[in-house]
């Protein structure tokens, strides 16, 4: 497999990101491997300067608006670090045949890794107006609502919605770019 075309375009700037399960297999639709995700975002909050403004986890991927100093090296880090211990979880408590699928997914492009759990690429896109964010801020929030697992944004538990409603969620975002008046 080929590298992604896309790129981090003014890495100091938001971006919109994605991040995909190989062959879109339903990994985090357990508490314990979403957990995984919200535990390393709050890690690169507090270590890694990472600013992140909204995000929503779904089974197989997630959306997330970030910036970071180094945002590129600083969601690399991010997808790494996921892998491994979601991979480890998952040996842990016997998903074989998940392990499996993840396993066949990475046989042909890598030399170093038994199993892939991402998709390559992030397919960042660089987020340079406050109208644009707020965009992707409703997108990222409605996506469990257009699946139909929710009625409302912030019933979804694996989602900032709830930040933006005005009640604390499961990891800091930060809304400071918000008008007073917009912050609930």
């Amino acid at each position: 497999m080929g590298r992604t075309r896309y790129r981090f375009t003014a890495p100091s700037l938001p971006h919109f990101l994605t991040c995909t399960v190989v062959e879109w297999l339903p990994v985090f639709n357990r508490e314990e491997t979403a957990c995984i995700l919200l535990d390393s975002s709050r890690f690169l909050i507090h270590h890694r300067g990472l600013r992140l403004y909204g995000y929503v986890i779904l089974e197989n991927h997630l959306h997330a608006v970030a910036q970071a100093p180094d945002l590129p090296k600083t969601w690399h880090a991010f997808k790494t670090w996921t892998a491994r211990a979601t991979l480890q979880h998952l040996e842990r408590q016997g998903y074989h045949h998940l392990l499996r699928r993840l396993h066949f997914a990475c046989r042909s492009d890598s030399r170093d890794r038994i199993h892939r759990l991402w998709q390559e690429g992030s397919h960042p896109q660089v987020i340079e107006h406050e109208a644009v964010l707020r965009q992707k801020l409703e997108y990222i929030h409605h996506n469990p609502v257009k699946r139909g697992y929710v009625e409302s944004p912030e019933h979804w538990r694996w989602s900032s919605a709830r930040d933006y409603a005005g009640r604390p969620g499961p990891v800091e975002v930060y809304r400071e770019w918000m008008g007073e008046r917009d912050k609930g």
